[in-house]
């Protein structure tokens, strides 16, 4: 057995165990909120882990993956291929990298800046193509967190969606790594009134809110949650 057909069944038999789990809680966090079960989409980060991890992940029915780097998608899409698999860049996305970015990602959900959408509608409108992208918010306002002011957000955002090749499908956030739930509740929510009063102003924004990860997801669902973004409760802590 190659080093590489280890790697990828280590990865096989370790979300035969997990996969489920987080499955379960899903539906649990949708059953409490009294939503349909599917209504939250899952996206397998494989963020820092190998190729293989990807693979097994395909492998085992998950067909939403995503990574913070444009580089690590460049390696992974070229070999995963894009038939029956949705690529996400979740990841910061520097001004210089979203030509690379536009080739490898399907859905973009670090659009942080007016001037990052305007360079990506520039760049749609020379391919000829429109960019799938969500609007980041830095809702709680945390210093090492990028994102749209949540003042400004609703100017910005619906100025942002009316950029020429650019579909903002919804927003994004992160919540503060804290454990206290009244935090991470406001956070979430501030989100979902920030979508709500973009689409009653007729800003043309989509409904998609991603927000919740392996430490919050119960309560990025209760607060409206259409996709949670999960690494850690799936392939366990990065590789050194």
């Amino acid at each position: 057995m190659t080093t590489e057909t280890a790697l990828r069944t280590r990865y096989e038999a370790l979300l035969a165990e997990t996969l489920p789990r987080v499955r379960a809680r899903i539906a649990g966090a949708e059953a409490a909120a009294g939503r349909p079960e599917g209504s939250v989409r899952l996206v397998a980060v494989t963020k820092g882990h190998p190729v293989e991890a990807a693979q097994a992940a395909l492998a085992a029915g998950l067909t939403d993956l995503g990574e913070n780097r444009v580089e690590a998608l460049e390696t992974k899409v070229p070999l995963l291929g894009r038939d029956g698999v949705t690529w996400h860049m979740i990841g910061h996305l520097q001004r210089r990298k979203a030509a690379r970015a536009l080739e490898v990602a399907d859905l973009i959900h670090s659009v942080d800046t007016l001037r990052l959408g305007e360079r990506l509608s520039r760049l749609a409108g020379e391919r000829g193509r429109t960019v799938p992208v969500l609007a980041q918010v830095n809702v709680a306002r945390e210093a090492t967190k990028s994102g749209f002011d949540p003042d400004a957000a609703v100017d910005e955002v619906a100025a942002l969606s009316r950029l020429p090749g650019v579909d903002v499908r919804g927003l994004m956030t992160m919540a503060p790594l804290v454990d206290d739930e009244a935090v991470l509740s406001a956070t979430f929510a501030g989100l979902r009134r920030l979508l709500e009063r973009l689409r009653e102003g007729g800003a043309p924004v989509g409904p998609e809110l991603s927000m919740g990860m392996t430490h919050d997801l119960e309560i990025a669902v209760r607060e409206g949650s259409t996709m949670v973004r999960v690494g850690t409760a799936l392939f366990g802590p990065r590789p050194e």
